[in-house]
């Protein structure tokens, strides 16, 4: 028989014994070793191969085991055999198995001069171990030796995966096969408890290829550093990053101090409570001094065991059952929260320097708690800002099994100091927060104007958590008994925003008095939001942006023009059919600057509700856009007269909970049309002589609508229009008169954009006082340009009969 060579693959005995100790494969190797022929023996006991003096390799609670074994020869002798075996898991569930190695026997292992070990040991001066090019371990370092818990003259000949099964080690042997390949290095990071330790440390594994004098990979050197201390610290400054992103991201007290356990769990601790000095006594403001017992209310609370949640009362399986969210506890004198408040640093308490029972012996209950779930290790921690004591934060550990250290206080120390100013904000907020409330309230419309062409109801929520925003809304009756409504939303929250609010809430009500298109009207406000963004400054700190839906209504042709900047697109519930969201091109935010806006018209049945809103109705962060959309045509379809009931079933319907995490503001209108007869027309041929008639028409009109008390001053204000687009104006010339129960309207409308306007004549012009007569006779009058040329309207108030 030839020699074997020892770091031949077929040299390392490798067999697979299932859990019910049946073997399942059987190598070349093993039947060198032993004999025995696969058939023979595949689908057999295992322990058949051994002598009767042995117990057996380890049960699978083991994970590895390595040792001699008497095994039994083929041909009836007994042979001793060093093997490694270790547990392997099935990924899909189904039985698990064991591998067993049997590497060569160590005097035929590696020569010492093996070009590969001498220059891995020469060039790698820490724990090394060297594979040739078909993965086999060449041979290892007494220090890689003690990392693996294995001896080293019995791993030559092995493959990564022979040594283990665990990831790492599939990984390995993967990144193995990719330097051999490419010739270039790998790195491997992984986190692994070395034998004989009691925490596993942080690892990184480098590999490099080791070629011969023509440069070709003959084999890889890996070697294994500890870096679990620049590891930690990496961690400790990612937790801080962490903090100064999470921690804070809202004014309000509650959720700071949630979001400061959050981050700590599980990253620091296994338990966090955050214990806020009960400020309702002093008039909103912490105690100035702190004095024994110490009255401190839960805020918050985060623990690490799988059944609950942050900020939820805990079950008596959890340690701290004993103190609710909102529950105010006064803290004795000796107690770790009101010890660390008034020495105002950390105080630890360690069950292995008998502290626990010191600190915590104030309250029996507590501490019989403690016990019963293994908590070793108490950190409190004050929470101070701006030299005011706000409240302690508390960190206990009960899962993992090592104490607080000296680098956990400093690092719980710095996270609760941002923590703490974050709160001290979200306080200081809190106090101001009812004066900008005031203030957005004050810019928004108290009332809704009656009109004749909707009926509307409006409501605006501000937000919970982020504070006043800069959402508004507007109902603004325009001439010819036209209505226009606005929706918009300034980005932002506070002060500033709602500001802002005010600037364009009154410049859309200019803009619209001036009867602009909608797409027109956005033009000229993404023109006031771009100048506004420029007085901010050049920091772009006060970069202003908004969105906004515009809309008019002419409830004689019932057809609604509309345009939006950036808006959602309203909701419509025609009479009888389902709602649906109307079809509107989007257009860019208002502050984008030189972008085009769109309008879309379309015609409104009689009694449609059209829902104008802000995204903060239907968006929140557990729900989907389109989810809440579906959520407000739900509602919006729900039967209901009464649309004050409508609005208030939508806010139930979208934010059940009553707050939202945005400003809401929401706007139902539901159409109205003039009927027919409430309407008159005519065609005005170009000549002077045919105003008489003219006047005699419109006269008779008033008395068929009853109207005749109003006949003196309409016949003054029919004669100055129409003899003034006659004079002044283009064919064709038109003359509409419109009137509901309070108002009658005058129109004359003729091809000219030249806009008349209202001058004091002198004592000796022969012209010049019709329309400053027109002002004096009627409500209000003005002029608007459409497509085809301008009309002057008249306004006249109509007194209803007792």
């Amino acid at each position: 028989m030839s020699p074997v060579n020892p770091f031949d693959d077929a040299a390392t005995a490798r067999v697979v014994v299932d859990d019910s100790g049946t073997l399942r494969e059987w190598n070349e190797g093993a039947r060198l070793l032993l004999g025995h022929l696969a058939g023979e023996v595949v689908g057999s006991p295992a322990a058949d191969l051994l002598d009767g003096r042995h117990d057996g390799p380890p049960t699978p609670e083991n994970g590895r085991w390595h040792g001699t074994l008497a095994l039994r020869h083929r041909d009836g002798h007994t042979v001793s055999v060093w093997v490694l075996a270790h547990h392997r898991t099935a990924a899909d569930g189904a039985p698990g198995s064991w591998l067993a190695v049997a590497p060569p026997a160590p005097a035929a292992a590696a020569p010492q001069d093996d070009p590969l070990i001498r220059a891995a040991l020469t060039q790698s001066p820490c724990a090394v171990m060297v594979f040739d090019d078909r993965l086999l371990l060449r041979g290892v370092n007494d220090a890689m030796a003690r990392l693996l818990g294995l001896p080293r003259d019995r791993l030559h000949g092995l493959r990564a995966t022979d040594i283990n099964s665990r990831p790492q080690n599939m990984e390995l042997e993967r990144l193995l096969r990719r330097v051999l390949a490419t010739g270039r290095r790998q790195d491997l990071r992984s986190h692994l408890k070395a034998e004989g330790e009691e925490r596993a440390h942080a690892w990184v594994a480098l590999m490099a290829p080791l070629t011969d004098a023509d440069g070709l990979v003959r084999g890889v050197c890996v070697s294994a550093h500890d870096f679990t201390e620049q590891h930690l610290a990496r961690e400790r400054l990612q937790l801080v990053n962490e903090a100064s992103v999470r921690v804070g991201s809202t004014l309000d007290v509650n959720r700071t101090a949630e979001e400061l356990a959050d981050v700590c769990v599980p990253a620091l601790a296994d338990f966090v409570s955050v214990d806020l000095l009960d400020p309702r006594d002093t008039g909103g403001e912490p105690a100035t001094v702190v004095e024994p017992p110490v009255g401190l209310r839960r805020t918050a609370h985060r623990t690490h065991l799988p059944d609950h949640s942050a900020g939820s009362a805990h079950s008596s399986t959890c340690p701290p059952a004993a103190a609710e969210t909102g529950r105010l506890d006064f803290y004795p004198a000796g107690s770790p929260q009101a010890e660390c408040l008034l020495s105002g640093r950390a105080i630890v308490a360690a069950e292995a320097h008998g502290d626990l029972e010191r600190w915590m012996g104030w309250d029996p209950a507590r501490l019989r708690q403690v016990r019963e779930h293994g908590v070793h290790s108490v950190m409190s921690v004050p929470l101070q800002a701006r030299g005011t004591t706000l409240g302690v934060a508390v960190f206990i550990r009960f899962r993992r099994l090592h104490p607080f250290t000296h680098d956990d206080v400093l690092l719980a120390e710095e996270v609760s100091a941002r923590a703490a100013v974050c709160i001290d904000n979200a306080r200081r907020y809190s106090r101001e927060r009812e004066a900008t409330l005031t203030l957005q309230r004050s810019l928004l419309p108290r009332w809704l104007p009656p009109t004749a062409a909707v009926q509307a109801a409006s409501r605006y929520l501000p937000a919970a958590r982020s504070g006043v925003g800069g959402d508004w809304f507007d109902v603004i009756p325009l001439s010819g008994m036209r209505v226009a409504m606005v929706v918009g939303d300034v980005v932002g929250h506070g002060i500033a925003a709602s500001a802002t609010m005010g600037r364009l809430r009154t410049a859309v009500r200019t803009l619209a008095d001036i009867d602009l298109t909608p797409e027109e009207l956005l033009t000229h406000l993404d023109d006031l939001v771009v100048r506004l963004s420029e007085e901010s400054g050049d920091d772009r700190a006060g970069e202003v942006g908004a969105t906004c839906l515009y809309a008019v209504y002419d409830p004689v042709s019932r057809r609604c023009a509309m345009a939006r900047a950036g808006h959602p697109a309203p909701v419509l519930v025609p009479p009888d059919g389902p709602a649906r969201q109307v079809e509107l091109p989007s257009g860019p935010p208002l502050g984008v600057g030189g972008l085009p806006f769109e309008s879309a018209e379309l015609e409104l049945r009689e009694g449609s509700v059209l829902a104008l809103y802000t995204d903060g109705l239907v968006e929140s962060r557990d729900r989907d856009p389109d989810a809440g959309l579906a959520l407000l045509r739900e509602a919006l379809a729900a039967p209901g007269d009464s649309l004050n009931a409508a609005c208030d079933r939508v806010l139930h319907s979208l934010l059940p909970a009553g707050s939202a995490g945005d400003d809401v503001a929401l706007l139902l209108a539901r159409t109205r049309g003039l009927p027919t007869g409430q309407v008159a027309t005519w065609d005005i041929p170009a000549d002077p002589s045919l105003v008489a008639p003219v006047r005699k028409q419109v006269l008779d009109q008033l008395a068929v609508w009853g109207l005749a008390d109003a006949s003196f001053t309409v016949e003054l204000v029919v004669s100055e229009l129409v003899t003034n687009a006659i004079r002044y104006g283009s064919p064709p010339i038109r003359l509409r008169l419109i009137h509901d129960a309070t108002t009658l309207i005058c129109e004359v409308s003729d091809s000219s954009h030249t806009a008349p306007h209202l001058r004091r004549a002198r004592t000796w012009d022969e012209g010049g006082r019709g329309l400053l007569l027109v002002a004096q006779l009627t409500q209000r009058w003005g002029s608007r340009h459409t497509t085809e040329g301008k009309t002057i309207w008249a306004e006249l108030g109509l007194v209803e009969e007792e």
